[in-house]
């Protein structure tokens, strides 16, 4: 009796892990990424075709990962465990950048937190504001998001923010939030709700160290741009 052969995509599977292995994802292209993910989360299928119907649904690497649980499952194949894994590769992501810059020993620039920023907002389909809590040393000690929607000084009074910051026992701490849009220059409201922090927190002891909007693969730093 012939044996059986082995499916064509087991052999792919093998070639692009030991491409990976031997090289990292330097030379992969953003279909091959997503082909080697998905083998670590679909055991009998040739993930070749499921990359590119990602790439064709969200238009890019980064927009497959940005995307919820709920948009991943809408194209066809992709099931809820490998809608979940996919979630968990972007959360590992945005812990591993968080960990970066905990570990920085003082936070002097604004660079020195931006790949978290991007790490944790950029790609949100509706703008959240985001805190990063600092010590007396401007070490990073927690990053919490406090508010999703419409970032104004009305759905996010400055109160607010000076009390979750009071909560944390922060020293100081950096507002972060996203636009949507991609733009990520302040808006009147941004720079009116940072300017009112800044007078809030200062009235209790705490510093608000920087306000960075994140946009489509940029950001935008009030401080560095002399708007605090």
């Amino acid at each position: 009796m012939k044996p059986k052969e082995k499916p064509s995509y087991l052999g792919h599977r093998e070639r692009i892990r030991g491409k990976f292995a031997e090289g990292g994802l330097a030379p992969f292209l953003d279909h091959e990424v997503l082909e080697l993910l998905l083998t670590y989360a679909i055991a009998r299928r040739d993930t070749k075709p499921l990359a590119w119907a990602l790439l064709k649904r969200f238009g890019s690497l980064s927009g497959v990962l940005d995307a919820s649980p709920q948009e991943l499952k809408s194209v066809k194949g992709i099931g809820p465990n490998t809608a979940v894994f996919i979630k968990l590769v972007r959360e590992v992501f945005k812990r591993y950048a968080l960990e970066a810059v905990r570990e920085t020993v003082t936070i002097r620039t604004p660079e020195q937190v931006a790949q978290y920023c991007k790490a944790s907002l950029e790609g949100k389909s509706e703008e959240c504001l985001e805190l990063i809590y600092l010590s007396v040393r401007n070490t990073v000690t927690k990053a919490e998001i406090i508010a999703t929607g419409l970032i104004d000084r009305v759905s996010v009074s400055p109160r607010k923010i000076v009390e979750c910051a009071l909560a944390a026992k922060a020293a100081a701490v950096i507002l972060v939030h996203n636009h949507p849009s991609g733009d990520a220059t302040p808006s009147v409201e941004d720079i009116l709700l940072t300017r009112e922090v800044v007078d809030a927190a200062r009235l209790l002891g705490i510093s608000v160290y920087d306000h960075i909007i994140v946009g489509k693969g940029t950001h935008y730093s009030l401080r560095a741009n002399g708007k605090i």
